[in-house]
């Protein structure tokens, strides 16, 4: 479902990357904004506000997507950008977890500490394995959980965290793994058929 999302919220990017592209602003600056962004709503969240730290993560999240399309309207496209954008998105996603850990560290909720750490680990290693993959000359892109289902999810658990937050994150913790190993094996498979 989301994967036929994915062409109209970049195609919804255009508008305000045009927008944008008039300022002179750059993709890099953009993804730097991005990531501060983030590092706000990673305050919130560890301020103990996860609604609006929920709300806020969907926010920024959107506003990732506006540097890539700034870079293909202006004619910016490059290997450094978009290895830049790369890295600030798991540096985003990490200061997001650690928000929500600093705030169940505070509220002594230790199971669900564990679970946003296995989160995050699996969320890193789902974007490694793919990168590695492709560096092998493999597509990478399979699995469950790639990073825009995993920010939907979160924000909704962080929305509903009266409910959600705990499946959420012990969802999060067990299918992110799972789209790594997921990720291992179709890389194991493409390279033997070699």
């Amino acid at each position: 479902m989301l994967d036929s999302l994915r062409p109209r919220a970049r195609r919804l990017a255009e508008w305000p990357a045009r927008l944008l592209a008039r300022t002179g602003v750059s993709p890099n600056m953009l993804t730097l904004v991005g990531l501060l962004l983030n590092a706000i709503v990673a305050a919130v969240l560890a301020s103990g506000h996860p609604v609006a730290g929920g709300l806020l993560v969907l926010l920024a999240n959107a506003f990732d997507m506006l540097d890539g399309a700034l870079a293909r309207i202006t004619g910016r496209v490059s290997r450094f950008g978009a290895f830049l954008d790369s890295t600030m998105d798991r540096y985003e996603e990490s200061l997001l977890y650690l928000g929500i850990g600093i705030w169940l560290f505070y509220r002594g909720d230790g199971s669900l500490l564990l679970a946003g750490y296995l989160a995050i680990i699996g969320s890193i290693l789902v974007s490694y394995a793919r990168a590695r993959a492709e560096s092998l000359g493999v597509g990478g892109e399979v699995g469950w959980l790639p990073r825009p289902e995993r920010i939907v999810l979160l924000a909704a658990g962080l929305i509903f965290h009266s409910y959600l937050l705990a499946p959420v994150l012990w969802l999060l913790a067990v299918l992110t793994n799972v789209t790594a190993v997921q990720r291992i094996l179709h890389v194991r498979r493409e390279l033997e058929s070699k």
